[in-house]
């Protein structure tokens, strides 16, 4: 933190001319809430995020004699495509302990349940919905029904890689006392695709990655998401399951966090999912995932008040909205003046964060590839939608979260999409 205000004090100094010209135009109020959320803010936080990463030495997993009995719940709607190979990495995960696996099929209208019941695996049960009930409900009846402690929770259209539960439940089992969820690494299957799914792959792989790993760190991961995540029962059960809304398991990890509960991140239990590949499904997603932040807020006020070290993230989240606003209504109107020799946002100064968000990538993308390595994995050559990542996916990402702001503001229809 010493290091993190340090570089934003630095950082402030060198803006200062970049402030006093902008006031000129407007005044010194509009001028910082430009700056400070098209700029300085940011780079407080990518100064906090980078020096985190160097800092950390998290303590490896430990194997066990004996492991758990685990249930994984995979809530499935119109996944006739899907879950097959789904359920084939499961079988494929030789896990040391009990498993059984419930497929909640929420009322779907292709062939979802019937590929289910084509499958013979022992360890297999299907459950249907009498209606389309949304994926909290099915989660919940899972849960109802389950047989052991520790759930997980898996996406009808992910694939778990080798010992990927394994490495989940040794890392929840070495985890601190207090841990009652433990997120998994989600990474993109449909790379391949086009453009979109191409920048999103370095989306999952460098930014979301590294986030989760250092907000483990300090205890706190601040969501343990739905696509692959174990849970503790009790836990579970003692905060009601999942909650009838569109951001289910941010919510629910703040339930856990309200508590004083810690939520851990295992970067190398994988599971590499069906990415949106529309533009159109893409901002579906981070609209969602922009109202189950405001969601969680609502439900779950409190948090800000428990002294933990989880605390300072959850206040971070306080500042996002600011920020998207002040690159939507301000950088992006910039960059198009800039195009046209008008400098008053976007100018020289804007250049000089190019160097600064390169190296902030090169640190994420080193340590998610030293991951990769110990995995056996390969890092795929995906030059194109690095560029896009790097330098245009915030064209896209930010104003799609103010839709998603201001829709949970205004209350619009809320539905449970296929991701």
């Amino acid at each position: 933190m010493a290091f993190s205000l340090c570089w934003f004090v630095f950082t402030v100094w060198l803006a200062l001319p970049w402030m006093r010209d902008l006031a000129e135009l407007t005044n010194w109020t509009v001028a910082i809430v430009i700056v400070g959320g098209i700029a300085l803010v940011p780079g407080l936080m990518n100064a906090f995020l980078a020096v985190s990463l160097l800092l950390d030495r998290r303590p490896p997993r430990r194997s066990f004699d004996r492991y758990p009995g685990i249930t994984i719940l995979i809530a499935a709607y119109n996944e006739e495509q899907s879950i097959r190979e789904t359920l084939h990495s499961l079988a494929l995960q030789n896990y040391p302990g009990e498993l059984e696996v419930l497929v909640i099929d929420d009322a779907s209208t292709d062939r979802t349940a019937g590929v289910v019941e084509s499958m013979r695996y022992p360890w297999l049960r299907l459950l249907r919905q009498p209606t389309n009930l949304a994926k909290s409900a099915a989660l919940n009846r899972g849960l109802a029904a389950a047989r052991f402690d520790l759930i997980v929770t898996l996406d009808a259209d992910s694939y778990l890689y080798k010992d990927a539960l394994h490495n989940l439940v040794e890392r929840y089992l070495s985890d601190p006392p207090g841990t009652r969820a433990v997120a998994g690494s989600i990474l993109v299957r449909n790379s391949r695709r086009n453009w979109v799914t191409k920048a999103q792959e370095w989306d999952y792989f460098d930014g979301i990655a590294a986030t989760k790993r250092m907000q483990s760190f300090y205890h706190g991961t601040l969501v343990a998401q739905g696509a692959f995540s174990i849970y503790d029962r009790n836990a579970l059960e003692a905060i009601g399951g999942w909650a009838e809304c569109v951001g289910e398991d941010i919510v629910l990890t703040w339930a856990m966090l309200a508590r004083g509960w810690r939520i851990g991140h295992a970067e190398d239990a994988c599971c590499f999912t069906n990415a949106p590949e529309g533009l159109a499904m893409f901002a579906s997603q981070r609209r969602r995932w922009a109202r189950g932040m405001m969601e969680a807020f609502r439900r779950h006020p409190r948090i800000l008040l428990i002294p933990r070290l989880s605390t300072f993230f959850v206040y971070w989240n306080l500042l996002f909205p600011w920020l998207d606003f002040a690159y939507t209504a301000a950088f992006i109107p910039g960059l198009v003046l800039a195009c046209f020799g008008i400098y008053w946002i976007a100018g020289p100064m804007t250049l000089a964060l190019l160097p600064m968000s390169l190296l902030m990538n090169f640190l994420m993308y080193r340590i998610s590839a030293r991951m990769f390595d110990a995995q056996g994995l390969r890092v795929r050559r995906n030059i194109s939608g690095f560029l896009i990542y790097a330098f245009a996916y915030s064209l896209i990402l930010q104003p799609v979260s103010v839709g998603g702001y201001v829709s949970e503001l205004l209350g619009l229809r809320k539905s449970w999409g296929t991701k």
